[in-house]
């Protein structure tokens, strides 16, 4: 059954989501407020709408893919997003914030009279392209079912992980794994290097051993060993190095509110945010190994040699 949706976000992850809607049959009325995004989205297929507020109005369901939390909540509340909506509507908020920020963006609909999913995603820009993606979401049964059959339009999975705000939870705790992994299969790779072992024959260890792990297996930090990793194209995301500070940021934010002792994570945090304020800005997470790098004082080439 076709839905005529609003997407508001249109952006490297909104883009493609909103398309992969489209060519699942459904209406999508798109706002963004870049233009060439929207006009890009246009080209799929998306119908262009002169403001968020009225792609809502005339939609069954409202889909956002945005930065941070603060930009849901004003678009929520501050800008009328959920007084231009019928009422009944169901809000689905894919973008990637802080569990408070979702949990209150779940009451504002609510009050509005309106139903609400937290449905962030992994997969990144390919999974996006691909529709590959996972979405990870949060509410009542009802909004789940309900929304249920468009993410599996645009994705792969969807895995209901509980009330409001549990697919935000789940979500940073799951990138919080993989900060810290990427992290230590770069620092097994360094090691490996300054003992002159191959990226190569440690990938071939570790990839059918207990260091198996996604981010050994996928996004191989180093060029060669997984010809499809961002290593193999300069970096270039993939995965932004940005993207990883800010779930790992948001992650330890939960850490610190909670007093939970997540070491690890606090430090994985500490090193992609200097990561990517500074030499990782606009690489994939995984080029965190020159960071690694840099901090072990020694000079390496990209084929594993220590020079």
């Amino acid at each position: 059954m076709s839905s005529v949706i609003a997407f508001v976000g249109l952006g490297h992850m909104g883009g493609p989501m909103a398309a992969r809607l489209v060519r699942a049959g459904h209406r999508v009325l798109g706002y963004d407020l870049v233009p060439s995004l929207l006009a890009a989205a246009a080209e799929t297929g998306v119908e262009a709408a002169a403001s968020a507020e009225e792609a809502a109005s005339g939609a069954d369901v409202v889909i956002t893919m945005l930065p941070a939390g603060r930009h849901v909540l004003a678009l929520y509340r501050d800008q009328g997003l959920l007084a231009a909506a019928r009422p009944g509507t169901l809000f689905v908020d894919c973008s990637t914030i802080d569990v408070a920020d979702a949990r209150a963006a779940h009451e504002a609909a609510f009050a509005a009279g309106h139903r609400a999913l937290d449905a962030p995603v992994s997969g990144g820009v390919v999974g996006a392209e691909a529709g590959t993606l996972t979405f990870i979401a949060g509410g009542d049964e009802e909004a789940f079912a309900r929304a249920e059959p468009l993410l599996g339009a645009m994705g792969r999975k969807a895995v209901h992980c509980g009330a409001a705000g549990a697919g935000q939870a789940a979500k940073i705790c799951n990138n919080m794994i993989l900060g810290i992994s990427m992290i230590a299969v770069s620092e097994a790779f360094v090691l490996g290097e300054s003992l002159g072992l191959s990226h190569q024959a440690l990938f071939d260890v570790a990839s059918t051993a207990s260091g198996q792990c996604w981010a050994l297996s996928v996004n191989c930090p180093v060029p060669g060993p997984v010809p499809g990793s961002p290593a193999n194209r300069d970096y270039r995301p993939g995965f932004a190095a940005s993207l990883m500070a800010k779930d790992l940021a948001l992650a330890a934010n939960a850490a610190r509110a909670g007093e939970v002792d997540t070491a690890l994570g606090l430090r994985a945090a500490a090193m992609f945010t200097e990561f990517a304020q500074g030499p990782g800005a606009g690489e994939d997470f995984s080029a965190i190994v020159r960071a690694v790098r840099g901090r072990s004082g020694q000079a390496t080439d990209r084929t594993g040699s220590t020079t």
